[in-house]
């Protein structure tokens, strides 16, 4: 039996960490708009939201633009109750949000500050923790929480440095936050996407290479776009996820399995490095 009814009719739901039309974030919103969600949006600061008013305005339905700077539990805190205040109910949270001094990106991560260590941590996961707490007495049965990850936090890469320890905390939130999460029915999952040139990308040093790299040595010898990390999110958040909980999902082009170069483009990777 076929049904045309959208993945996502009748469902409400936040992302946290749109910056522009070039992020994942943007990607994860066009996946779940179009399938029929209605989206409340947050934002840093004022200077933020200007930047994310066109996108709204670019969704199916109206979305709610919601002020959220999670440097400030009481902003997270009144983020929340604003969202249960007009909508009672909530089905799904994006979490995209990630920050480090990219001057500290460089050289030695064991030269790292604690001043830049506490603060990535907390941007980069701390957050993720607590939009979960305030998230979960809004959460219906059934729905569903994603953030973003990437492969530094399993594998040293290069100029990812703190940022790698960062993600690597934040999938073990997920793991714990499942376990938290699933008494109520709720799914928590990350999505580790390949490298994107997006703004938060900008800030690591020699990522033309890296973009380059990926696409030789991924086995579909390219790099994944931003409507493919939207539609992995989409199906994480829908009805086509509700058996997965606690997974870090890798949505690179199968990069994270290679273990060596590929052989066949060893020549034009060799190449690349001299550029």
């Amino acid at each position: 039996m076929t049904t045309n009814t959208a993945l996502m009719a009748g469902k409400r739901g936040l992302i946290m960490g749109l910056a522009n039309d070039k992020s994942i974030a943007w990607g994860i919103a066009q996946a779940l708009n179009d399938q029929g969600a209605q989206l409340a949006i947050s934002y840093q600061n004022e200077a933020l939201e200007k930047r994310v008013q066109p996108l709204a305005a670019q969704l199916d339905k109206e979305a709610l633009l919601i002020k959220c700077d999670v440097s400030d539990s009481a902003s997270v805190e009144n983020c929340f109750k604003e969202l249960g205040e007009k909508w009672g109910k909530i089905d799904f949270v994006v979490h995209a949000i990630a920050f480090s001094d990219k001057n500290q990106l460089k050289g030695r991560t064991i030269d790292t500050t604690r001043d830049n260590f506490k603060m990535t941590m907390e941007i980069s996961c701390f957050s993720f923790l607590e939009a979960c707490k305030y998230a979960s007495p809004l959460m219906n049965e059934g729905g569903a929480i994603v953030t973003l990850t990437y492969m530094g936090s399993e594998r040293v890469l290069p100029n990812y440095n703190i940022m790698g320890v960062a993600k690597a905390a934040l999938e073990a939130s997920v793991r714990y936050a499942a376990m938290d999460l699933g008494k109520q029915g709720v799914r928590v999952n990350a999505i580790s996407a390949g490298p994107i040139k997006t703004l938060a990308a900008s800030g690591i040093g020699d990522f033309r290479k890296i973009l380059h790299w990926n696409e030789l040595n991924a086995p579909l010898r390219r790099n994944v776009t931003q409507e493919e990390v939207g539609m992995a999110a989409l199906g994480l958040l829908s009805a086509c996820g509700t058996g997965i909980t606690g997974e870090v999902v890798h949505v690179d082009c199968g990069y994270h399995i290679q273990g060596m170069l590929n052989l066949d483009n060893v020549a034009a990777t060799a190449e690349m490095l001299k550029d």
